[in-house]
């Protein structure tokens, strides 16, 4: 082994490590940025390593380097115009489209690598190789097209609601079975160019007729589990490029992105085969079947709210997508201080699949300085909501329908929620008796002890502080 190849060991080495840790540290919101900047820093040696590898020290390799001079300017522009001006709201798109680049990046690689040796005629490629390059092709492109669709969802570019028609499966399962025909007969009968293209333009198809039928409410699991594809892929591009590095960035992300993806479905009660094939959630917000709308409730003006608060032992602020469609976290945080002034003791709780994505509301509440500590997920905290005076509400719907409880034939029956209909008061901030996600209508809002207070929820919110000022 020459000296280039046990240093350019040590250097992916050195990255593998980066990644495995900075995973470690995002396990918990006090670490999450010192675990970004380290995964982040890991990345960038090991793309600096092969800058200088493969197209300085090899020869000829001057001729290409315009690729990375230009590819990782316009890249990392994108990158940072896109952390600094997206809002966290649209995160869970962002998250989508940078995952399907990556998805589409690992099977263009791919095809390059089979372009570059195949041929009608001539000796097959070696079988191993093409396994993984028709891995990487086919999982990659799934990915592309599945997260451009999850992002067209997600933004209301497409439509929220499952897109099905007669036969749908069956076309989805015919798309299936050619790529598994040709992918043997690319393996082992012919590496013929014409059939490979065919290979990556029904893996395409695929990902669209994968994500279409699935709602809006799901899009947060199809991410995940779409992100979890493109680590697979990726580990299959660095199988066939014989980079170590590929390869433990896209098993760690496989896996994590895997992991994720049942620890949501647990969430919500659903097995993952129902998420794919189950054709549930609306666009969400929309009154639908069975969501009317015209349940009997009592409103609340914002002074009575602050009174009741204000005057509380405990107070357990319950955010969801309504306080991020607001950008009303800053405003919650001026609440929590007040009513602690006033010696309220103010706690938040966080339900697995608030929000729009894993830990939307944990990134939004620590983005205004909520304290980690004061942020409880929903097994720690759901035996408090007895104790709670006050429970405040903030645009989250279907974690806190206590249908999923009683009501076998809701879409939600089973799923664990927030047990915010045991506190002695519930306030509900909303724009209007819409449904969420689901679709449904939540009885917690004609339950005696739940008031309404309709509006913009950083609207509400705000005068919910003065309210507290005044009290």
């Amino acid at each position: 082994m020459s000296a280039l190849e046990i240093v350019t060991f040590f250097v992916y080495l050195v990255g593998s490590v980066s990644f495995i840790l900075g995973l470690k540290f995002l396990s918990s919101p006090v670490s999450a940025r010192r675990g970004n900047r380290l995964a982040a820093t890991g990345m960038a040696i090991v793309v600096a390593w092969v800058f200088i590898t493969e197209f300085l020290l090899r020869d000829g390799g001057l001729s290409t380097v315009w690729i990375l001079l230009v590819g990782i300017p316009v890249g990392g522009l994108i990158g940072a115009v896109g952390a600094r001006r997206v809002p966290m709201t649209a995160m869970p798109q962002m998250v989508a489209i940078f995952n399907g680049a990556g998805g589409g990046a690992a099977a263009l690689v791919a095809a390059a690598e089979f372009l570059r040796d195949a041929g009608d005629s001539g000796p097959l490629l070696p079988v191993t190789f093409m396994i993984a390059t028709l891995l990487g092709a086919v999982i990659g492109s799934v990915s592309f097209t599945g997260s451009i669709i999850a992002f067209g969802k997600l933004q209301g570019i497409v439509s929220g609601r499952p897109v099905t028609y007669p036969g749908d499966k069956i076309v989805t399962g015919a798309v299936v079975a050619g790529i598994l025909v040709l992918g043997v007969v690319l393996t082992v009968v012919t590496n013929s160019v014409p059939l490979f293209l065919l290979f990556v333009a029904l893996a395409l198809v695929l990902g669209v007729a994968a994500v279409m039928p699935i709602g809006g409410a799901d899009m947060p699991v199809v991410v995940s589990l779409l992100n979890a594809y493109t680590g697979i892929a990726v580990a299959a591009t660095g199988f066939v490029l014989n980079n170590y590095a590929l390869l433990v960035a896209g098993t760690l992300v496989g896996a994590s992105g895997t992991i994720l993806t049942q620890l949501m479905c647990r969430a919500m009660n659903r097995s993952i085969f129902n998420v794919l094939f189950g054709a549930f959630g609306t666009a969400g917000g929309g009154a639908t079947a069975g969501a009317s709308g015209d349940q009997d409730v009592r409103e609340i003006t914002a002074d009575d709210a602050a009174v009741l608060m204000a005057y509380g032992k405990k107070v357990i602020i319950v955010p969801g997508y309504g306080m991020a469609v607001a950008q009303a976290q800053q405003a919650v945080r001026e609440l929590m201080d007040l009513l602690i002034a006033k010696g309220v003791d103010v706690e938040f709780a966080i339900h697995p699949v608030a929000g729009r994505m894993p830990g939307h509301m944990n990134v939004l509440l620590a983005e205004a300085n909520v304290p980690y500590d004061r942020l409880k997920e929903m097994d720690e905290i759901n035996d408090d909501f007895p104790n709670a005076s006050v429970a405040l509400v903030i645009g989250a719907n279907d974690v806190t329908n206590p249908a999923a409880r009683t009501d076998t034939s809701s879409p939600i029956y089973g799923m664990p929620i927030l047990n915010v209909d045991q506190a002695e008061h519930v306030i509900v901030l909303k724009r209007s008796m819409a449904a969420g996600f689901a679709g449904i209508d939540n009885p917690l809002y004609a339950d005696p002890k739940t008031t309404m207070l309709f509006g913009d929820a950083k609207k509400s919110v705000e005068a919910l502080v003065t309210g507290v000022k005044a009290a």
